[in-house]
């Protein structure tokens, strides 16, 4: 097992690695106390050898190691990637593809939603994590064998759980399930972090026009001055606070520094003068402009066909040994029981033919479901006639 230190080693490492179908890859990293996370170690794995990249020793040059990420011939496995690409993306504009995220590729083949990583090597390894470096600072040095030894474990696990679900994908003919995922992980607009979304983050603890009119203007304000001072959000202020701002819109210093939860003598700041800047150009806003708000999800009677959809999808998951979180989600339910037409992930593709037929049906009067045994079972209208 390998540190490596210098430019020329990893480049050396990484033309080994081209040559083989796949890497494993996995990083280590800090953010308790930057907006931007701070990248400390990167492992890699190919079918026969492992190393550790000292992202932060002094001199090294990255280029080579994003030039591995960014070679199509060679797939790229992660487990839960994304906060691994968001590092990739912030450092070098660039996605790791073709990619294969082993948490989705887990709850395709059944193994429930968002299964950790140390519950697959349980399970297809047949070993327990040594989890005595999981909290460890990854931006001292030196690093420690310890701490190395557990580094390289989560890439030289990874090799094997890769070729379990992928041998169970390709059995299974759901290796294509993983693509609408797989983009939503590549898509670099999933990374960018754009000051005038932060609101969406809080979306739901407003319920006025008014309201969200003022909170996408802090919110707006919080992101870009986190960003700037590389500090997270809540240094520079609480979500609660941005809530209790939105919600009272104060427009002086004065009503500023009355809020309970507002730092005192912030008021008197630049940051003061430019929350009620942001709150001044929320109040302006045209209500004609803003996005829809998130209504009550039991508004328009469809409350009882929502939960009846949970039950459906329950059951389909079960039985076809799916996540149920991969096929459909809460809002994705809502909407069916709107709208049969509605432009949602699960009526379309493989979803559509797993469930969302089925959802429509049960909603026209076409399925229903019943009890058999102590298990929820579908009955189809042309069951029923027989």
């Amino acid at each position: 097992m390998k540190v490596i230190t210098t430019t020329q080693e990893l480049a050396d490492l990484c033309r080994r690695l081209k040559t083989h179908p796949f890497v494993t890859v996995d990083t280590e990293f800090l953010r308790e106390t930057t907006f931007w996370p701070k990248l400390c170690v990167v492992q890699l794995a190919s079918p026969d050898e492992a190393a550790a990249i000292d992202a932060m020793a002094e001199g090294i040059d990255l280029a080579p190691l994003f030039e591995l990420m960014a070679d199509a011939g060679v797939v790229k496995v992660f487990h839960a990637a994304r906060q691994d690409l968001e590092i990739v993306w912030n450092l070098a504009k660039l996605i790791p593809a073709p990619l294969f995220d082993t948490q989705v590729a887990a709850m395709v083949c059944g193994f429930g939603d968002q299964v950790s990583y140390g519950d697959l090597v349980q399970t297809v390894c047949k070993v327990s994590l040594d989890k005595s470096s999981r909290f460890t600072d990854w931006s001292r040095r030196p690093l420690l064998p310890a701490q190395i030894d557990y580094a390289i474990a989560d890439v030289t696990h990874l090799r094997d759980i890769y070729t379990f679900l992928r041998r169970k994908l390709a059995e299974s003919g759901r290796l294509g399930w993983l693509s609408d995922e797989m983009t939503l992980l590549t898509s670099p607009s999933t990374y960018e972090q754009h000051p005038e979304n932060a609101w969406e983050r809080l979306r739901g603890r407003v319920r006025k026009p008014r309201d969200l009119s003022v909170l996408m203007e802090i919110a707006a304000w919080r992101e870009a001055e986190a960003q700037a001072r590389d500090v997270p959000r809540s240094r520079v202020l609480k979500d609660d606070v941005l809530v209790e701002l939105a919600l009272a819109a104060p427009r002086t210093a004065e009503a500023l520094g009355n809020l309970r939860a507002f730092p005192r003598g912030m008021e008197r700041s630049r940051a003061g003068g430019d929350i009620l800047g942001a709150i001044e150009r929320g109040l302006a806003r045209d209500p004609k402009t803003l996005p829809k708000l998130d209504r009550d999800r039991r508004q328009g009677g469809n409350g009882a066909t929502v939960e009846l959809l949970k039950v459906l999808l329950r059951q389909i998951s079960e039985s076809h040994g799916v996540a149920a979180k991969m096929i459909a989600n809460v809002e994705d339910l809502e909407a069916i029981a709107a709208d049969d037409d509605a432009r949602i992930p699960a009526l379309t593709g493989w979803r559509r033919e797993l469930f969302g037929e089925k959802a429509l049906e049960l909603k026209r009067g076409r399925l229903a479901l019943t009890v058999e045994r102590g298990r929820v079972t579908v009955l189809e209208w042309h069951d029923a006639e027989g």
